[in-house]
């Protein structure tokens, strides 16, 4: 299916398609964040999901499409983390078989939560670059699918489907926020939303340690960006030098695109912590430190996506400590 054949038809069809299997979740009301702002804000729960992500609404749906004998072959994809989890969750679900590659960079809680899903882990270089080239490696070899992450018209289909949840709850909402990194969420979000009004603004958050959609935007085509740590470690990995879906609809439909210190990150998920009583990942805690920080301007009704909760739980007492060693200062 070529990008621009991908309309929110398709978003609809995975909708039907995922049902009860990855549930609505809940859109609340912030209330300190829209004191501070003059805005009303809203978070976007998908920490809640059944595999701790919004991941497992685009797993579920490409999985879901795959033929029989695909899928008892078995499928493999490679990950940050999140999106490992969330095939092996369908995976189980389904009774497939799953192999899921990590590279060494996957932090020990993600890994932790793929290990009691029972899916095969393999952990391969430093990179999810590395890691990418070892799953073509096993579909060679072992004639198992990949499941990319986000290169695929069936997971944006599949991320889409939130936007159409957010419609339904908040139709006035003039303002998407979420964290961008191989751009799934938010070619989602865009076939979901834009038809509906073009004016909805999509902003995308990056970490400054790694942002490869951002430089690949920058450059005019997909590059290659060096890993480093950061607290946001879901939003690292490459776009593919041969991306053939998401980087051009990022560049068409994402709005503004943010990169953020290690200080912002920390202190949204701080304040994720300490008012909405939820430890969430660096990640999904993005699009607050960007709020928080002044480098967004939020709409009068702004959604922020809240993509996940798999984070170390050392790393969580880190932040609530204001530990200097994140380069936050609680200011």
């Amino acid at each position: 299916m070529p990008a621009h054949s991908l309309t929110q038809r398709n978003v609809w069809e995975a909708k039907k398609r995922i049902g009860s299997s990855a549930a609505e979740t809940p859109l609340i009301y912030s209330p300190v964040l829209s004191d501070m702002t003059g805005s009303r804000i809203y978070l976007k729960l998908e920490n809640i999901n059944e595999s701790g992500s919004f991941k497992i609404r685009g797993a579920f749906n490409k999985i879901r499409c795959l033929t029989q004998e695909e899928q008892q072959r078995g499928v493999t994809t490679f990950s940050t983390g999140n999106f490992g989890v969330s095939v092996a969750t369908v995976a189980n679900q389904l009774g497939i078989k799953a192999v899921i590659c990590l590279s060494k960079r996957v932090p020990k809680a993600k890994v932790d939560v793929l290990k009691r899903t029972g899916a095969h882990i393999e952990v391969i270089g430093e990179s999810q670059d590395d890691a990418e080239e070892h799953c073509y490696h096993l579909e060679r070899e072992q004639g198992l699918t990949v499941v990319h992450p986000f290169d695929d018209p069936f997971i944006i289909a599949g991320q889409g489907t939130i936007g159409l949840e957010i419609l339904d709850e908040l139709p006035e909402v003039d303002t998407v926020i979420g964290g961008l990194s191989g751009g799934g969420l938010h070619s989602g979000l865009a076939k979901a939303l834009k038809p509906a009004d073009s004016r909805i603004r999509l902003i995308g958050v990056s970490t400054a340690k790694g942002p490869a959609m951002y430089e690949s935007i920058q450059a005019g085509k997909p590059v290659m960006v060096k890993e480093r740590d950061t607290l946001a470690d879901s939003l690292l990995g490459g776009i593919g030098l041969n991306n053939q879906y998401t980087f051009s609809m990022v560049q068409q439909y994402v709005d503004d695109m943010v990169l953020l210190e290690e200080k912002d990150i920390a202190k949204g998920m701080a304040f994720m912590l300490e008012t909405h009583r939820m430890a969430v990942e660096g990640a999904a805690a993005a699009g607050i430190g960007a709020i928080l920080h002044k480098h967004i301007q939020p709409g009068s009704h702004t959604v922020v996506v809240i993509s996940g909760s798999s984070v170390d739980t050392s790393t969580i007492c880190a932040v609530a400590q204001n530990d200097q060693s994140l380069g936050w200062n609680g200011s």
